[in-house]
Parts: structure tokens; sequence; C-alpha cells
């Protein structure tokens, strides 16, 4: 997943453009109801308002922490699957030896098996991936406008490419059945990946103290998988999304109706003051109306806030600031194929840069 904006605030402009429109329209009738109809009756007290928009940045602020803590814990369990990954390369190149084997293998032979286990660690990779990637109920880049808009400008290697198609090479053809047959097709990587390690321990290529040793890194790798899963299967609790965001709309609604009193008691003011200059004259008289602009750029920060919440707490559904899965696990690719000194030409290339600065 990758795209570099060069102005991350006009992208977000761009996303929010549609609800700019309904800020404007929400901050319009009530100023033309009060100054044109004259309905000067119709107005709020602001205190009340003021007092509902800090307990909603409070409430904005607490699921905007507890999203970034979701996105944060998602990208340390990356880091951690990068550190396991690297050990893994370091067990296969250093353990498996004829140091203990009945039958002695070539140098190429035992790397031939070195390989293969390393290709299908990265099976196992790629099905995680495109596990985390499948569309969940709760999500919103498929279902908001405004999202999928900008998902277009947004390159998802699990969107453009199926599972099978990104094992292929990877796994040898029974294997590869096997585990597209499989319900959680990243857990049937690891079970082939246990299983080759127990035929590797009977023939004598590794002993027991390294089959132990392995058994070890395959349990970090469930641990990991199983991590990235509970984020992914279980989301930010419904009930702070929702009315969080019920209440940024209600706050939207009624915010211009105590603006325009404060701003026409502003203006009255100034004019009672004597002001000489005839423009000046006829800002202050008109003054109300900067009840307007000053909605929708409160409107927008409150709501954009909102927004960000929404997109950060679900950190593997495919957006521009979600955690770079498809990137690490190129990069890990690279580093422990290279590790085992595999054919540089056979080696995959890294993914454009990802930017985390895209909305």
């Amino acid at each position: 997943m990758y795209t570099k904006p060069k102005y991350p605030i006009a992208v977000v402009f761009k996303w929010t453009r549609r609800y700019i429109y309904i800020f404007a329209l929400t901050a319009l009738i009530p100023v033309l109801l009060y100054e044109v109809v004259a309905c000067k009756w119709l107005t709020l007290p602001w205190q009340p308002i003021g007092l509902i928009g800090t307990a909603l940045a409070f409430i904005t602020g607490f699921k905007n922490n507890a999203s970034y803590d979701r996105q944060w814990e998602a990208r340390k369990i990356y880091g951690g699957i990068v550190n396991a990954s690297r050990l893994f390369a370091t067990m296969v190149n250093d353990f498996i030896t004829n140091e203990y084997a009945t039958d002695k293998k070539t140098d190429n032979e035992l790397f031939q098996i070195r390989k293969i286990m390393i290709l299908r660690h990265v099976s196992w990779m790629t099905s995680l991936r495109h596990a985390l990637r499948q569309k969940k109920t709760w999500e919103t880049a498929k279902t908001n406008k405004s999202d999928r808009e900008h998902m277009k400008s947004i390159k998802v290697m699990e969107f453009e490419h199926t599972l099978s198609e990104e094992l292929e090479g990877y796994l040898s053809e029974t294997e590869k059945t096997y585990v597209l047959n499989k319900t959680n097709k990243q857990t049937a990587s690891l079970n082939l990946q246990s299983k080759h390690i127990r035929e590797l321990e009977s023939v004598g290529l590794i002993d027991n103290f390294r089959h132990v040793e392995f058994k070890n890194i395959i349990g970090e790798l469930f641990t990991l998988q199983g991590k990235a899963e509970r984020i992914k299967n279980f989301p930010y609790p419904r009930q702070f999304a929702t009315l969080n965001s019920y209440f940024i709309w209600i706050f939207i609604i009624i915010m211009p109706f105590g603006l325009m009193r404060q701003f026409d008691i502003t203006g009255q003011s100034l004019v009672e003051s004597g002001i000489s200059n005839e423009v000046f004259a006829f800002i202050a008289e008109h003054f109300v109306w900067f009840t307007i602009p000053f909605s929708i750029i409160i409107s927008w920060i409150f709501f954009a806030m909102e927004r960000v919440g929404d997109t950060s707490e679900n950190p593997f559904e495919g957006m521009g600031n979600d955690v770079p899965i498809s990137t690490i696990s190129r990069a890990i690719e690279i580093d422990i194929r290279e590790m085992i000194e595999d054919n540089i030409d056979s080696i995959p290339s890294q993914l454009p840069e990802y930017a985390h600065t895209q909305m």
C-alpha cells in the first residue's frame, strides 16, 4: 500500500469537502432566518453550547487516543514479526546442518531446504496480509463515500492480487492447495512449517535442542499472528464510536444558533461605538454573517478529528494512514532471502515508499 501526497492538508480538505458543504448549509439557514426573515428569537445562549463543545473535545480526544493505541499496537506487532522473521532466518541458516545427519546432504541440498522454509515463511506473511485486509462490517474504507474516493489514489497489493496469485512460486502445488483449502490459511502455513521441522529432526538435520528452539519461534509467530487477528476481528467499541459521531453532528447543528447571537451583539457594539468609515460601518451592521465562516471552521475541526479517529481505529483495512503491512512484509522477505544467500536476481524489489502522512 503506497503513494505519497505532496500536500497532505489539501488531501484532507478534499477528503472532507462533502461535509464542508453540509457545514455551510447548517450555518447559512439559521443566519438567513435570523437576519433576512427577522426571526430574532431564533437564538440560543452560548454557554451551554460551549459546554457541549468542551465535553466533545474531551470525548473526541479520548477516542483518538484509543484509536491511535490500536494503530500503534498493530505497528508493534509487525515490528515483532520483523524481529521474529530475522531470528527464524538465522536459525534456518545455522541450525540445519549435517552435524547430526545420518544421510549427509550436499551444500546445495541444504540450501534448497533452507530456501523452501524461507519461502514458506513468506507465504505465511502473505496469507496473514490477505486475512488482515478482508472487509469487516464496521470498517469504513469501502462504505463511506469520501473514503471510497480517497481509496482510488491508493494502491493496495492485497486488493490488486488474489492470495492464490501471490502464493505462486512460494509453495509447491501440493502445499498451495493445502493452504488455500483451509479456513485460516496463515495457520495452515505455519502448520506446514512445523511438520517440515519435525521431518528434519527425524533425519538428523537438526537435533532435539534445535527442534525445541524452532518450535519456540513457531510459537512466537502464532502469538504475533493472534495479536494481529485480535485487532482485526474486534472493533473499537461501537457505543463510543457511534455516540461520539451523533454528538458531533448535534453540536454542528446547534452551534450557529449560539454564534450568531454573539456576532450580532459584537456588531451592535461596534455600530454604537460610532465607526466613521463607511466600509467598517457596513461590516459592523452585518457582523452576524461572520457566523457562517466561523461555524464552518469550528465544525470542520471537530469533524476532521472525529474522522481521523474513525480511520485510525482499524489499522489493517487499507486506508492511507494504516500500518504498511505490504511494504513491511516485502522488506522482511528481502532481508531473510539475502540472509540465506539466495540468488539476488530472484529476490523481488522493495515497494515504493509508503506515506504515513496520507489521509
